[in-house]
């Protein structure tokens, strides 16, 4: 019996791709508060410009024939720093708290995974191959990075644990999720999807501490200056990292 295989156009889920993923969250903290509070555009013109940069983004993704590396990262960074300033939108310019915005935004993460799994029966990653998929994975990823960025900043500025003491939470708790996919059987595609989230606000709480005032708990450094230096942190390891991709299995002939 012999199987055919399909490559997905995303990237087999390695330590690698975890590396790169709380860089890149942390990437679109620091690139998030930067547009949005050192230029001081606002919490709504910054979501616009992201939004429409991320929109055309998933469009080329989704177009491309096969998978590019520095295309998707660049996607997910995107939709990471889209959801910094998509959240402290709804948690302050809503005046809805953070509590509210991550009720809210965790509903929209619940009802992407529904409507993706009702429609096409799986919402594994390993069944991205193909534009209707694609949408749903980049929707469900957005949402994701958005809840992500809420819980880190509730979890900082009202948990009474700072920044730091924030990232030791969500670090511990995706060395938790770790444990539990190396000596238990717990549902992997559960798993993938809550590493996915804790990575989130692992990075809002690290890019906070890195740029944040001395006086709030950071260590004052330079936004734009610490988004460069992860920018090239990123771009050095995407390309040093094996282009591997999820492979999918079709089916099986005989």
């Amino acid at each position: 019996m012999t199987h055919r295989d399909a490559l997905a156009k995303v990237p087999a889920v390695t330590l690698g791709f975890w590396i790169v993923k709380i860089l890149a969250t942390t990437f679109g903290e620091t690139a998030g508060d930067t547009v949005s509070m050192s230029m001081n555009l606002g919490y709504l013109i910054g979501t616009a410009i992201f939004l429409a940069i991320l929109i055309v983004l998933v469009w080329r993704q989704i177009a491309a024939h096969r998978y590019y590396p520095l295309l998707y990262w660049v996607t997910i960074i995107a939709s990471t720093t889209a959801g910094t300033t998509m959240a402290d939108f709804a948690t302050r310019s809503l005046g809805i708290g953070y509590a509210g915005g991550s009720a809210l935004l965790f509903a929209c993460v619940v009802a992407a995974l529904a409507v993706w799994r009702s429609v096409l029966g799986s919402v594994a990653v390993e069944t991205v191959h193909e534009p209707r998929a694609e949408l749903f994975y980049w929707i469900t990823i957005t949402f994701s990075q958005t809840l992500g960025t809420a819980l880190g900043d509730w979890t900082a500025d009202t948990g009474g644990l700072g920044y730091g003491g924030a990232a030791v939470i969500f670090g511990a708790m995706l060395v938790g999720i770790a444990a539990l996919y190396a000596w238990t059987a717990v549902d992997r595609v559960l798993l993938f999807w809550s590493a996915f989230i804790l990575t989130r606000p692992l990075g809002a709480a690290v890019g906070d501490f890195l740029d944040k005032p001395v006086d709030h708990g950071g260590l004052a450094f330079s936004r734009p200056l610490a988004s460069a230096g992860l920018a090239v942190a990123i771009v050095v390891l995407v390309l040093a990292l094996p282009s591997q991709r999820t492979r999918i299995s079709l089916g099986a002939t005989r």
